[in-house]
C-alpha cells in the first residue's frame, strides 16, 4: 500500500512539473521521479503512456488541439474571436483587479474573471479528447473560475491567487469528465441489460411461436418483473418480441 501511494504521489508530481513546462517532461525527468520505485521497462512504458494520454508530452510538447473535432475546432477559433473583444490587461491591472477582488469588490471579481478567460480555454485544450466536448469543458472552467474570483479573499498574498483560480478550473474540468464517463458506464450497462432481456424474449418468443408477457418472461427466465419493465421503458417499448399493453406496461 505504501508503495502505491508514493508510485501515486511521484505521478502527480510529475504532472506538476509538466505543467510548469508547457506541459512536457523529459524522458530523463520521469526516470529520475520513478528511480526510488525502482520500476521495470514495462511500469516505465505504462507510466509514459498515461502521460501521453493526459495530453503531456515526453521530450517535447503535444499538439493541443490534435484531438479535436472540426466542430470543435470552428467553436473555438469564434471563441477566441469573442475574447479578442475584451480589454487587454496589463501585469499591474491584473494585480491590481486581484487585491479589489480579495477585498470582495464584486465589480473587480468580474473584471478579473474576463482577464483569465483566456487561460481557461488553455485548460481546455489540454483537457480535449476525453469524451467531453471542448465547449462543456470551457463552460465548466468558467463557472468554476466566476465563483472562484468570490474565494479570494480567503488568500494571504494576491500571488496565490492564478494558482488558486486554475487548481479551480482544473478540478471542475476533471470532475465533469469523471460524470460523464461515470454516466456512459451506466448507459452502456443499461444497454447491455436491454439487449439480453430482448434476447431472452426472442427465445421464448420463437419457442411459444407468439410474443410473450413481461410476466411470462419474468417466470420463464429468472428475470424480476421490474428489470424487464424497466428494459421495456429504456428500449422505448421497442423489444418487438414482448408483448405490450396499450399502456405501455
Amino acid at each position: 500500500m505504501d508503495r502505491e501511494a508514493e508510485f501515486a504521489r511521484t505521478l502527480e508530481k510529475v504532472r506538476q512539473l509538466a505543467g510548469e513546462q508547457g506541459n512536457c517532461v523529459s524522458e530523463e525527468q520521469v526516470r529520475q521521479a520513478f528511480g526510488p520505485l525502482r520500476l521495470d521497462e514495462g511500469q516505465m512504458q505504462l507510466v509514459y503512456d498515461y502521460l501521453v494520454q493526459r495530453k503531456i508530452g515526453i521530450g517535447q510538447p503535444v499538439d493541443r488541439d490534435e484531438f479535436l473535432s472540426e466542430q470543435e475546432r470552428d467553436y473555438l477559433q469564434d471563441y477566441l474571436e469573442e475574447l479578442k473583444l475584451l480589454p487587454e490587461r496589463s501585469l499591474g491591472e491584473i494585480q491590481a483587479l486581484t487585491l479589489s477582488a480579495m477585498a470582495g469588490e464584486r465589480l473587480a471579481q468580474h473584471s478579473l474573471a474576463e482577464a483569465y478567460l483566456k487561460d481557461v480555454v488553455d485548460v481546455a485544450r489540454l483537457y480535449a479528447g476525453q469524451g467531453v466536448f471542448l465547449e462543456d469543458l470551457i463552460g465548466e472552467g468558467n463557472v468554476a473560475l466566476a465563483m472562484g474570483t468570490g474565494l479570494l479573499g480567503s488568500l494571504e498574498k494576491p500571488e496565490e491567487a492564478p494558482g488558486m483560480l486554475m487548481k479551480l478550473v482544473m478540478d471542475a474540468m476533471e470532475e465533469h469528465i469523471r460524470e460523464c464517463t461515470d454516466s456512459e458506464k451506466t448507459d452502456r450497462k443499461a444497454a447491455t441489460q436491454v439487449n439480453r432481456i430482448a434476447d431472452r424474449a426472442r427465445e421464448l418468443a420463437e419457442e411459444l411461436h407468439r410474443k410473450v408477457t413481461p410476466e411470462e418472461l419474468a417466470q420463464e427466465t429468472g428475470f424480476s418483473l421490474k428489470s424487464i419493465r424497466d428494459a421495456m421503458r429504456i428500449s422505448g417499448y421497442r423489444i418487438e418480441d414482448i408483448e405490450y399493453a396499450e399502456n405501455g406496461l
